[in-house]
C-alpha cells in the first residue's frame, strides 16, 4: 500500500484515497500540489484538451554554468518539455485556452520558453477570441537566464494587454506558490482572479521581507485569504468546486446568453406620480430605512442566475459595503453591483450601515472597466445613507473615489440600469446611479443629505427631520415629477420588507424591461442618451432642447 504524508497535518494518506480526493487532505484540507496534467484533467471537459502546437527553444542565453543540465532533469523528472503546459479545450462546453504551470520543473520558473509558451497561449486566445485561463505556480524568474527572463514580465503582461483591448476575458486560478516574475505580470493581471484555499501569492517571499523589516509576519500572510481580505482576489474555492465556478465565469464573461426566464407581461413600472400612494416624506424615510428590506445580496439570490460574487479593488482594500457579481438576468450576461447593509447588528456594523469606503467604491469601478470589456450590460442596487465619513475613508481619497466613479460611469459603453432599492443618499448613492435608466422602489428615497443632516446645518436641530424630509422632495412621486428618476417599482403590500419574494419578482420584472429596451441600442447612443439625461438638471429648456 502507498502512503503519503500530508504537508498540513502530517497524517499519514493512502494515496489512492487522496488522487479520488482531488488531493486535498480528507483529514485537514490543505491542497496539495498538482501536476500540470493533474489540474488540466479537473479542469477542463472530458475528452476536450488538445495540446497548442507550440514548439519550446532550448533557450541558454547566458551560457549558465549547470544550467542545460538541470532542464534536462527536469525534463527527465517530470515528462514535460517546460514549466507550463498550454492547451485548447472546453470547461462547461466553452472553449478555452488553458495555460498551467507545474512546480516541478524547476519550481516553474518564468524563462524564455515558459514566457514565449504563455504568450502563444494568449494570443490563440486572441485569435479564436476565446477566454484565457492562466493556472501559474512558480517561485518567479528563472535567475540562469538574467535579464532575459526579466524580460518574459514585460512580454506576457504585454500579451494579456492585448487581450483587454480586445475585449477577451481572462481568468486566473491561483496555486501555491506564485511568487517573483509571475505573480507581478500576467498572474496578477487577468479579469478574475480565483484562488485555492491556502495558496500563496507575493512578489518578495515572506523570509525575504522578514529578513529585510526585521519582524515576524502573520501566520496567514500572503494566503487566499489574506489576499481576500486585502481585496486582492476576487474568491477563495476549494478545489472540488473549481470547474464549475470557472465555467460560470467563462459563459457569462463570453457572453453566452442562457434561457430567459418568464416574466409578467406588460410594464410593472409607475411612471406617472399621479398614480403613486401619497405618502408622508418622513414615513417614506422610515419604510426605506427598515432593516428587514431585501439587501443586496438578498436580491441576487432571487433575481439573478449564475451568479459569481466578485471582491477586491486590486489595491489594498475589501469593503464589505459594496458587493459585486458576474451574473445573469432573464438569461442575460450582465455586472451586477449594489450597496449592502445586512440585517443582523452583526452584519450592519461590518458594512458601516451600507457606508462605503474609497475601497468600495474603486471595487465598483473596477467591475464596471470589466463590463465595459466584455461588452455586459450594469445593474446597480443603491441603498446608502451615504458614503463612509471617517478620517481613514478620507485618508484613502473618498472624494476622489466618487469622482472617478461619476466620470467612469458616464462613459460606459453598455446598458447601464441603476434602482435605489432603499436609501439613496448622497454622492454616496449617486457614485453608482449615472445610469440611462434610474428607478428607485416605491418605499425608496433618494436625496442630496439626510432629512437630519438638513435640519442640523439649516435650523440646528436634527429633531426637525421630518420637516427636512418634506422640504427635500425624496419621495418617488417627487423624485419622478423632478425627473431624478424615470419609474418607480411598486413593491408588496407592507413593502420589501414585508414579502421578499414578491418585492423580489417585481424588481425583477422592471429590470429586465428596462434592460431589454437598451439592448439594442449602441455604445455611442448609450453614452449620448446618458450624457443628455443627466446634461438636462439645471440648464435652461430651450438649451435641453437644442
Amino acid at each position: 500500500m502507498s502512503f503519503a504524508l500530508c504537508a498540513g497535518c502530517r497524517i499519514p494518506l493512502y494515496e489512492p484515497k487522496l488522487a479520488r480526493n482531488l488531493g486535498v487532505c480528507p483529514e485537514c484540507g490543505h491542497h496539495h500540489r498538482l501536476t500540470a496534467h493533474e489540474r488540466i484533467a479537473q479542469l477542463l471537459d472530458p475528452g476536450s484538451m488538445h495540446a497548442l502546437d507550440a514548439p519550446v527553444s532550448d533557450a541558454d542565453p547566458l551560457q549558465f554554468p549547470s544550467y542545460g543540465g538541470k532542464v534536462d532533469r527536469a525534463r527527465a523528472a517530470s515528462g514535460l518539455a517546460e514549466a507550463v503546459v498550454c492547451v485548447r479545450g472546453t470547461i462547461g462546453g466553452v472553449a478555452v485556452v488553458a495555460a498551467v504551470m507545474d512546480f516541478r520543473f524547476l519550481g516553474g520558473s518564468l524563462g524564455s520558453a515558459v514566457g514565449e509558451l504563455v504568450t502563444r497561449a494568449a494570443e490563440t486566445a486572441l485569435a479564436q477570441r476565446c477566454p484565457l485561463l492562466l493556472v501559474p505556480a512558480s517561485g518567479g524568474a528563472r535567475m540562469q537566464e538574467g535579464a532575459v527572463a526579466l524580460m518574459q514580465m514585460a512580454k506576457t503582461s504585454q500579451a494579456i494587454g492585448q487581450l483587454d483591448e480586445a475585449g477577451i476575458l481572462t481568468v486566473a486560478l491561483i496555486t501555491d506558490p506564485t511568487y517573483g516574475g509571475v505573480a507581478a505580470s500576467y498572474a496578477s493581471l487577468c479579469d478574475v482572479t480565483i484562488a485555492e484555499p491556502g495558496a500563496r501569492l507575493g512578489f518578495a517571499g515572506p523570509r525575504v521581507i522578514e529578513q529585510t523589516i526585521g519582524r515576524r509576519l502573520p501566520a496567514d500572510f500572503q494566503t487566499a485569504e489574506f489576499l481576500l481580505e486585502h481585496g486582492l482576489v476576487d474568491a477563495v474555492r476549494p478545489r472540488a468546486t473549481l470547474r464549475d465556478t470557472i465555467a460560470r465565469i467563462v459563459a457569462v464573461g463570453s457572453r453566452r446568453e442562457g434561457p430567459p426566464h418568464p416574466v409578467p407581461a406588460g410594464d410593472v413600472v409607475i411612471r406617472d406620480a399621479d398614480h403613486l400612494e401619497d405618502r408622508d416624506a418622513w414615513d417614506t424615510v422610515r419604510l426605506a430605512r427598515d432593516i428587514g428590506r431585501p439587501s443586496t445580496a438578498d436580491y441576487l439570490d432571487r433575481i439573478f442566475t449564475d451568479v459569481v460574487r466578485l471582491h477586491g479593488d486590486r489595491i489594498s482594500g475589501e469593503c464589505p459595503a459594496v458587493i459585486g457579481a458576474l451574473a445573469r438576468l432573464d438569461g442575460i450576461p450582465v455586472v451586477v453591483i449594489g450597496h449592502q447593509k445586512g440585517h443582523t447588528a452583526k452584519e450592519l456594523s461590518r458594512s458601516r450601515y451600507g457606508m462605503p469606503t474609497p475601497a468600495g467604491y474603486r471595487k465598483a469601478a473596477r467591475l464596471m472597466r470589466l463590463a465595459a470589456k466584455l461588452g455586459l450590460p450594469v445593474v446597480t442596487l443603491v441603498d446608502t445613507p451615504g458614503a463612509y465619513p471617517g478620517p481613514e475613508a478620507e485618508e484613502q481619497g473618498q472624494a476622489v473615489a466618487i469622482a472617478e466613479n461619476l466620470r467612469l460611469m458616464a462613459g460606459l459603453p453598455v446598458p447601464v440600469v441603476a434602482v435605489v432599492t432603499g436609501e439613496g443618499g448622497s454622492g454616496g448613492a449617486l457614485a453608482l446611479a449615472l445610469a440611462n435608466r434610474v428607478l428607485v422602489l416605491a418605499n425608496g428615497v433618494y436625496s442630496v443629505i439626510s432629512p437630519e443632516g438638513c435640519a442640523a446645518i439649516l435650523w440646528n436641530d436634527p429633531a426637525q427631520a421630518p420637516r427636512a424630509a418634506r422640504s427635500l422632495r425624496l419621495r418617488p412621486a417627487d423624485l419622478l415629477r423632478l425627473g431624478v428618476v424615470d419609474g418607480v417599482v411598486p413593491e408588496p403590500p407592507g413593502g420589501a420588507a414585508a414579502d421578499h419574494a414578491e418585492a423580489a419578482r417585481l424588481l425583477r420584472a422592471a429590470l429586465v424591461t428596462e434592460l431589454r429596451s437598451l439592448l439594442p441600442l449602441n455604445a455611442p447612443r448609450l453614452i449620448v442618451g446618458r450624457h443628455a439625461r443627466f446634461r438636462r438638471f439645471g440648464a435652461p429648456v430651450d438649451q435641453v432642447a437644442a
